[in-house]
């Protein structure tokens, strides 16, 4: 990994055009310690780099950083590591003779170091992330951000693209290059894998439809409002009406606050079980790649390292089994704020009663108006479209709460 410690300095060297192919396949490892000297590796590590192994053994990783790198990435990945979060991230390495390679990195704590286990990426999210590291890197040099200023500039771009946290995009990338890998080596990915990668897609759902939800309460909010000009010129014919334009807005109102407050923010109930899901995502796609790279130790070239293969069987089975642990442990927390999701689930329901309820009142009062009543027939005929779209997105709602509920069940199953 050029995954180096940002108190390493890195010299300024001349790259030559080109990079190290490499086959999907391919899995390599490296071992360090706490900071970030190499201590061994696998052979196609070796190949990768260029080095031999009495050049890599003993010196910084530093040595394959490649200086296209941000500065940024390293500086928010030691972040995480010092706090003990195993961390996935893209990463441009360097070889001996100049040329570049990239890889996907899964780096974590390791006895009293640290193991980073690497594949190839090739999926779409990799493209997006490469233009990133171009900008970000751009404005390093441009004298702007120091590496703490860098990373917090990355974070701002992760979320202009969607990912709320870093948490987010990390089981996101490693999710969509094992699925990559896997695809490319004509294999399939587990069973808690594609258990954890369906309630992703679940709660992705989940919050496309709370957003068109919210979308239909404000295109609904002046129905209240033309109601009250209605009942107005109907004098006292209009009394009823007006009662219920009240209590619509109250109720509209209401259930748009509780609706924001279910969706936004990092303690709300939706960003809860989302980060829940995806942490038990990240957590069981980095265990089936460390497991991949148990197997891969099998076939490994002996005449090409120094390698203790044992003992870097060892390692990489407690590496292993330290994410299936966190994978445990989040499925725990899944399971807890689905039962908490279920329940504002519950009071969504109330609330698109309510409305319904209310709605049906005004049709009522509409007919009983005669020919006075035409006016109404408009705002009747809105408030059914909008209870109509409302009620659908409530139903995929509970479609997709029982696809997390069942999911978690199956999940408990197989751990």
């Amino acid at each position: 990994m050029s995954e180096l410690h940002p108190d390493f300095p890195v010299e300024a060297r001349k790259t030559s055009a080109g990079e190290v192919s490499f086959a999907a396949g391919e899995m390599f490892f490296s071992r360090t310690d706490r900071r970030g000297v190499i201590q061994t590796g696998n052979s196609v590590f070796a190949r990768l780099s260029g080095y031999d192994w009495g050049e890599l053994t003993g010196a910084p990783h530093k040595i394959i950083r490649h200086a296209d790198m941000p500065k940024g990435v390293f500086q928010l990945m030691w972040d995480r590591l010092k706090a003990g979060q195993p961390t996935g991230c893209y990463v441009k390495n360097r070889s001996k003779d100049g040329r570049y390679y990239w890889v996907f990195a899964l780096v974590a704590p390791c006895g009293d170091g640290y193991l980073s286990e690497r594949i190839k990426p090739s999926s779409p999210l990799f493209d997006q992330v490469r233009d990133m590291y171009k900008s970000l890197l751009e404005e390093e040099q441009g004298g702007s951000l120091d590496p703490k200023a860098s990373s917090e500039r990355l974070m701002d771009m992760l979320a202009a693209a969607g990912f709320a946290n870093y948490d987010m995009f990390q089981a996101s990338a490693i999710a969509a290059e094992h699925d990559a890998k896997c695809r490319a080596t004509g294999t399939t990915c587990g069973p808690l894998q594609a258990r954890f990668a369906e309630m992703s897609r679940a709660i992705a759902d989940v919050e496309t439809q709370t957003t068109a939800m919210t979308e239909v309460f404000s295109a609904i909010r002046t129905v209240p409002m033309n109601m009250s000009i209605i009942a107005s010129r109907l004098e006292n014919a209009g009394g009823p009406i007006s009662a219920i334009s009240v209590n619509y807005s109250q109720m509209l109102e209401e259930m748009t606050s509780w609706v924001k407050t279910f969706v936004s923010g990092e303690g709300c109930v939706f960003s809860r079980i989302r980060d829940a899901i995806m942490q038990g995502q990240f957590l069981c796609v980095a265990a089936a790649i460390s497991e991949d790279m148990t197997h891969h130790m099998k076939d490994e070239d002996l005449a090409q390292t120094s390698l203790d293969v044992a003992a870097e069987l060892q390692a990489l089975s407690s590496f292993r089994e330290d994410f299936m642990t966190r994978t445990a442990r989040s499925l725990m927390d899944v399971e807890a704020e689905a039962r908490r999701f279920a329940r504002s689930i519950q009071d969504m329901k109330r609330y698109v009663t309510g409305l319904s309820s209310t709605r049906m009142m005004c049709k009522i009062e509409s007919a009983s108006l005669s020919e006075s009543g035409t006016a109404l027939s408009g705002i009747v005929d809105q408030l059914d479209a909008g209870q109509k779209e409302i009620e659908a997105q409530l139903a995929r709602i509970v479609e997709l709460n029982a696809v997390i509920q069942g999911s978690t069940s199956m999940l408990r199953t197989l751990m």
